[in-house]
């Protein structure tokens, strides 16, 4: 089973990887990261890791069997008990359920751990599986947005809301 890592700096070659093998699929849904952030990776992922030591954000890879990197799922913007969730998870492990199970560790490990208890997030309305897994663990939309130049929506999940749905 699949297993959620707070990101270190020996996830760097794996995460690389799976960046690389995905570009194409992530680019159909959200914007594509660009050359530079591959020519760049080690002193991006260097740079990540030095943010989440300041507390203000909690970068996760899903690790399969292997060690290898089958899904992201980041905290940003993490302040006054709030912060920001984005995720992706590798083509050949979508439809399996691991994006719903990877954001409600996410979430668990917020309140749990990092003292957040409102989560928000974004996505355009082309994204279905984006939204459905947003449904699925405590996100109500909230309103419109454009995201990247395209119609999207902002989610929010309070400790209310997720006490709620799990009733």
């Amino acid at each position: 089973m699949p297993r959620l890592h707070l990101l270190h700096l020996d996830h760097a070659p794996a995460l690389l990887e799976f960046e690389q093998d995905n570009r194409a699929y992530f680019a159909a849904s959200i914007p594509d990261r660009g050359d530079e952030y591959f020519a760049q990776f080690e002193a991006r992922h260097r740079a990540l890791l030095a943010e989440q030591a300041t507390g203000t954000c909690f970068f996760h890879v899903l690790l399969g069997s292997e060690g290898e990197v089958l899904g992201r799922v980041n905290l940003v913007d993490a302040a006054d008990g709030s912060a920001e969730l984005g995720y992706r998870i590798a083509e050949r492990a979508a439809g399996r359920g691991l994006a719903t199970s990877a954001v409600r560790a996410v979430c668990d490990l917020a309140a749990a751990e990092y003292g957040i208890t409102t989560l928000r997030a974004r996505t355009t309305l082309g994204n279905a599986a984006s939204r459905a897994v947003l449904a699925r663990t405590g996100f109500l939309p909230t309103g419109g947005i454009w995201l990247n130049g395209r119609p999207g929506l902002r989610f929010v999940r309070d400790g209310v809301t997720a006490d709620r749905l799990r009733r």
